[in-house]
């Protein structure tokens, strides 16, 4: 296995990523919530970048994968700083941003602080505002008690055996970081993916997103009877058919 190498961050944090070098607009992918670079969506766009010689970046979050740093120590406004130290620092030119589930969310605020350098984004059942939308708004009088009192509580997980921590420093950064309470501004092509038997982000999150934002080209793909994680070969194809399509309309 190729190991990654790191990038440093302004912050001091050590981002574990894999570049492939290639041709531009260049593709990024952002991941998930406790994901990382390695997962089934990555590695297919990694291959798929390198038989196009599309330039193609995948990183890990800082306490995600092979980044530095605690996952529990982590939030949004840490993720996406270091979305923007790995695009900056490892990408040129216009890039398309391709976020999957909170990389959807992250991809978005790199989106408003980059605009100029984003030629496209694809989210893959992107969760922005997740925390409060998803999870506060989910937490039982009993579980916001404990989040203030002990300042973690614990939510079972569909992915994986230990149950998910959410830190109140997870809910209250995430409050700082909102991208649909206030005009949302997507000046280049959109191309959103979701699975109708999504449970962890349903199509009512893809059709907010999709009212909410202004973009001169946006399109939803409902895909029946896909879930959460969008992996099946038909999901997957989806992908680059999107950032095809999002290339194929750049102005000449």
């Amino acid at each position: 296995m190729i190991q990654p190498q790191t990038l440093t961050t302004p912050q001091g944090r050590r981002i574990a990523y894999h570049l492939v070098p290639g041709q531009g607009p260049g593709v990024v992918f952002l991941g998930g919530f406790k994901s990382d670079m390695g997962g089934t969506k990555a590695l297919f766009l990694h291959d798929w970048a390198a038989a196009q010689g599309r330039a193609f970046l995948r990183f890990d979050y800082s306490g995600h994968g092979q980044s530095s740093g605690a996952f529990l120590e982590g939030a949004i406004g840490d993720w996406s700083e270091d979305a923007l130290a790995a695009i900056t620092s490892l990408t040129t030119g216009p890039q398309i941003l391709v976020g999957s589930s909170m990389g959807g969310w992250i991809a978005l605020l790199v989106a408003k602080a980059l605009a100029q350098r984003v030629a496209g984004f694809v989210g893959i059942a992107a969760a922005p505002d997740f925390t409060e939308d998803s999870m506060w708004a989910g937490f039982t009088p009993a579980q916001r008690q404990t989040l203030e009192d002990e300042g973690r509580v614990e939510l079972p997980s569909d992915y994986a055996d230990q149950p998910y921590i959410i830190t109140r420093r997870l809910i209250e950064d995430g409050r700082r970081h909102l991208v649909l309470r206030a005009a949302l501004d997507l000046p280049f092509p959109v191309r959103l993916l979701q699975g109708t038997a999504d449970t962890d982000v349903p199509p009512s999150v893809a059709l907010r997103l999709m009212d909410h934002a202004t973009s001169p080209d946006l399109r939803l793909t409902l895909v029946k009877g896909a879930d959460h994680r969008f992996s099946t070969p038909e999901c997957l194809n989806l992908i680059p058919q999107a950032i095809t399509d999002i290339l194929a309309r750049r102005p000449a």
